[in-house]
């Protein structure tokens, strides 16, 4: 029986006022060990990823990824209305959250999901889709109530900050996922395969979670629990709706104009200019957003962090958008299977690139929101959705699917914004934790520009050219930022002979 109420609970709430000395350096812990396990999770899940992206692009046709990537259009509207910001504002409350506020989310959740699923029946009997792509649209909609009931027992660790159990369910997850989606395709079941691999991950994932995390479960509608909790997370949905109307929303019409084949190149190329991102940018926000909400109250404490999480982030993902950018034509000379994909190469360069700003911006839209300034990134969102409903359909006009990144990428230049507004706030050095990735990269480029030729000989060669431009991004790193690098690792690395060993390597004197 669900208990409505509009008293407030009388469980125990914690303040969260100033922080001593002591819970910054749990804090710290807690972060360093999260990022250390979601990097190793990363490197894990995107080998799986790529391994099964690379089956994927070998088995399956261009029109067989636009059906694919049409249908995920869909579930990513529908998610909005999966939550209505009560996960971000659990997460992000100054006092801890009682049963009552997770019961009262999870019901809310519940009860949106089974409303997602009977939506996704409803699209799945219309014109909308047909074929295949009706039974990946109706597994990603039971996935929905699946979800449902992790979702607390992740919060309640993201609260604890406690990372190094939350990647366990993801890494079941993408193995389940991907490893079904590989051996179906592989033996001839095409896109249909990425039915069964839906279905299946949501159950994993939602027994392992609840396996590491177990909590009361049951249903309560607490009125001024759901109250307080939406005068946050309402500002907090408002923001992802437009982020959804932005990308998703329009994807569903951009299918509508073009053909499976071009939107099927488009979704290819954007793809596989993500894994960059998510290797680092969606991993570090994973923990940024929990340990921001905590450090919201002690300035300088949030200046570091966010200062480390743009030197880090930058640190490996400019060279990967570079090694990406310059080795994927390489790529479609020496390997026959990748021939196919060489119209989405100029997409693939400009998505790539945009992501760089996104790499930039992303973590400080994410302070944002962990500070409460919602109503900043609100006014964000307003104006990159415009932008994106205005100038791709201009692009594509005259430059056809490839419309899409170049659109994509000039947008991606209004992304200093974050910069700015964060600058505002709490007074960074954004610069000084940047430049030093840019220059290195552009040697790499350089590099890696003169030699294109001969990296399109064979496979020896391109591999021998992305391992010359590694090495130049790394020596020129260790130029330009060793002092800076061992700096950031002094102040996360408490072994001192370990610390010694890496500035040993990079010629600094410790």
């Amino acid at each position: 029986m669900v208990n409505i109420t509009s008293a407030d609970t009388t469980d125990e709430v914690q303040e969260v006022g100033a922080l001593d000395q002591l819970e910054l350096d749990e804090i710290k812990s807690k972060s360093v060990a999260g990022a250390a396990s979601y990097f190793a999770r990363t490197i894990l899940l995107n080998f799986i990823g790529i391994a099964a992206s690379i089956v994927l692009t070998f088995y399956l046709s261009p029109e067989d990824f636009g059906i694919f990537g049409y249908v995920i259009q869909f579930i990513g509207i529908l998610t909005f209305f999966s939550d209505i910001g009560l996960a971000a504002s659990l997460i992000q409350m100054k006092t801890t959250p009682t049963l009552t506020d997770y019961r009262t989310t999870f019901t809310v959740q519940q009860i949106l999901s089974w409303l997602i699923f009977l939506a996704t029946v409803g699209i799945a009997k219309s014109s909308l889709v047909e074929g295949n792509a009706v039974w990946i649209l109706l597994a990603l909609g039971i996935s929905f109530p699946l979800a449902s009931l992790k979702t607390i027992s992740a919060i309640k660790l993201e609260r604890k900050l406690d990372f190094s159990k939350l990647v366990v369910p993801q890494i079941v997850e993408q193995i389940v996922f991907n490893g079904l989606l590989i051996f179906m395709v592989f033996n001839g079941y095409g896109v249909i395969s990425y039915a069964y691999a839906i279905f299946a991950r949501a159950i994993v994932g939602t027994t392992a979670m609840f396996i590491i995390k177990p909590w009361k479960i049951g249903l309560e509608l607490n009125l001024k629990a759901l109250k307080s909790l939406i005068n946050f997370g309402g500002k907090f949905q408002i923001n992802d709706l437009l982020a959804r109307v932005k990308d998703n929303l329009f994807q569903i019409i951009l299918f509508r104009f073009m053909s499976p084949t071009d939107y099927g190149y488009m979704s290819w190329a954007k793809t596989w200019s993500m894994y960059p991102y998510n290797l680092t940018v969606n991993n570090v926000m994973a923990i940024t957003f929990p340990t921001f909400s905590r450090l919201q109250n002690n300035k300088d404490a949030l200046r570091k962090a966010i200062e480390k999480s743009l030197f880090f982030i930058t640190l490996v993902i400019f060279p990967l958008i570079a090694g990406m950018s310059l080795f994927i034509t390489p790529l479609t000379h020496v390997i026959p299977k990748f021939v196919k994909w060489q119209p989405a190469i100029i997409s693939f360069t400009l998505f790539s690139l945009s992501i760089g700003w996104s790499a930039i911006s992303s973590p400080l839209t994410n302070t944002l929101n962990a500070i409460g300034k919602i109503d900043t990134t609100l006014r964000l969102m307003v104006m990159w959705t415009a932008l994106t409903w205005l100038v791709t359909p201009v692009m594509i006009y005259f430059f056809g699917f490839n419309g899409v990144a170049l659109a994509g990428f000039l947008i991606s230049f209004t992304s200093f914004l974050p910069v700015v507004y964060v600058k505002k706030l709490i007074p960074i050095n954004f610069m000084d934790q940047v430049w030093r990735q840019f220059g290195a990269t552009i040697a790499m480029a350089v590099v890696g520009l003169m030699g294109m030729n001969i990296w399109k000989l064979s496979i020896k060669h391109m591999l021998a050219g992305i391992i010359l431009s590694g090495l130049t991004y790394l020596l020129s790193f260790v130029v330009i930022g060793r002092h800076k690098l061992i700096g950031e690792l002094g102040s996360i690395i408490k072994n001192k002979s370990a610390l010694r060993k890496v500035g040993k390597l990079l010629w600094v004197k410790i």
